[in-house]
């Protein structure tokens, strides 16, 4: 299949988007319906589009090729979004919101947490944790799928990468993550700058949320700096660092990249664990061939590290899953100097964005793109694409640090709940989308755990073969 490049697409102006109202722009517009926003600038405008927003000047970009030239060919012109840029009021200076030298520093720091060596130590606690919460599930009972894998995932990144135990933590670091969410929606809104600094109740919810994760972040460093020995674990790292001046971080440098993982480490996984489970129930054949897949590999024994290259099928259910639902759903960026791109001059300070959710739907690279179909991911398909057609995770100099990590987390996961588990829709209501930094569900998706009818061909009893692991 030949697919257009920017090249061949030529040089010509943007096309203009929705002017909008005055000094706001389209911003009521985008906040209304952000990905449905998006999708009508692509669909109806093309691959270059500016319009307004927030005030600001704002291009759309949405050819794979443009998305390269931004993220990784003129990665070093530009910065972070705006909404980024807050969360700092929340993430400080951690490893998300930093920029320059200061994040090549930090990202090196974290980098050993995500070596392949280490991967296999995680894959031991994804296993045991996810065994855990398979055993806590009763036949027929109803289940918010989003907050168990919320909870789940944030065991386990609270343990592979900190060693310690957070399942008492999860209600609450739930509820606080809401608030937060709420809060960048709220900065969306025109003039939000002003708005930041009064007493309104989105702040209030934030400042309060803040304080939970602080509170538990906090509680994680202080009790490591108590214990006696150290853990070969991230936190560990983070304490033992020192500068060039040999001096030791502080707690609050150490709280913001433990906050900046700790969040993002879970919530993006938990969600798109949650938009697979929504598939998989809508779509019983793909979910029958994941079935024998995961028998036929594991023989009823729990999964390890080394069965990841086996799970093929259920590596390409997951791709699909954020093909369709990508978690992170766009990225902002504003140039530092006017650029020029196909012919166009960009300006500094130009409100740049980049939408997985549109790319991952673009009939040029999907044909059929609204259906779920895995064996889109047959290697020979996934490799005809241009390979920005398909960015779940980011690219060039600020790629994801814990792509690899969440790959083997979802895979691992899905196959040892698929394993006795599955998980039926309580109602056949559309689940809409609500669009945050992430993107959720517009509701609560509530599925009813239904006992697997496992082939006794395939494999053997799964408590003999989780003892044989042992």
């Amino acid at each position: 299949m030949a697919f257009s490049t920017a090249e061949q697409l030529g040089p010509k102006p943007p096309a203009v988007g929705p002017r909008g109202l005055p000094f706001v722009g389209a911003s009521l517009q985008f906040r209304r319906d952000p990905t449905g926003f998006l999708l009508h600038l692509a669909r109806v405008c093309g691959d270059l589009v500016e319009f307004r927003l927030m005030g600001c000047p704002a291009f759309f970009f949405g050819h794979p090729d443009y998305v390269r030239e931004i993220l990784v060919t003129r990665q070093a012109n530009f910065t972070k979004s705006r909404i980024l840029q807050r969360a700092r009021l929340l993430l400080g200076e951690g490893l998300l919101t930093n920029e320059g030298e200061s994040h090549l520093r930090q990202r090196r720091l974290v980098q050993p947490a995500f070596y392949h060596q280490r991967l296999q130590s995680y894959a031991e606690i994804i296993t045991t944790y996810t065994l855990r919460a398979r055993e806590r599930f009763e036949p027929q009972t109803e289940l918010d799928i989003l907050d168990e894998m919320m909870r789940l995932t944030l065991s386990i990144v609270a343990k592979a990468l900190f060693s310690t135990d957070a399942e008492g933590d999860a209600s609450a670091v739930s509820q606080a993550l809401d608030h937060v969410e709420d809060r960048f929606r709220f900065l969306l809104l025109p003039f939000s700058d002003l708005l930041t600094w009064l007493p309104l109740p989105p702040t209030r919810r934030f400042e309060r949320a803040k304080a939970v994760l602080d509170r538990t972040v906090y509680r994680i460093i202080r009790e490591r700096r108590a214990a006696s020995g150290a853990s070969a674990d991230l936190l560990s790292a983070l304490l033992a660092a020192r500068d060039e001046e040999g001096s030791a971080m502080t707690d609050e440098q150490v709280r913001d990249e433990v906050l900046t993982l700790f969040l993002a480490g879970h919530e993006t996984t938990a969600i798109g664990l949650t938009w697979t489970w929504y598939l998989l129930a809508q779509n019983p054949h793909c979910e029958q061939r994941l079935h024998d897949e995961i028998d036929g590999v594991l023989h009823g024994r729990a999964p390890r590290f080394d069965d990841i290259p086996s799970l093929r099928y259920t590596e390409m259910v997951l791709a699909e899953s954020m093909r369709l639902y990508p978690p992170v759903w766009t990225i902002g960026r504003m140039p530092k100097e006017a650029f020029e791109l196909a012919g166009v001059t960009i300006p500094q300070g130009a409100i740049c964005l980049m939408s997985q959710f549109v790319m991952h739907r673009d009939p040029r690279f999907y044909p059929d793109p609204e259906r779920f179909d895995p064996e889109r991911w047959h290697p020979d398909i996934r490799e005809s694409r241009p390979k920005f057609a398909y960015f779940p995770f980011g690219g060039g100099a600020r790629l994801c640090i814990g792509e690899r990590f969440a790959w083997m987390e979802m895979i691992l996961v899905l196959a040892t709940l698929c394993q006795k588990w599955r998980f039926l829709l309580v109602d056949d209501q559309p689940v809409g989308l609500k669009p945050l930094i992430t993107l959720h569900p517009d509701r609560s998706i509530q599925m009813l755990a239904e006992p697997r009818e496992r082939s006794t061909e395939n494999e053997t009893m799964t408590g003999e073969g989780d003892r044989e692991d042992r």
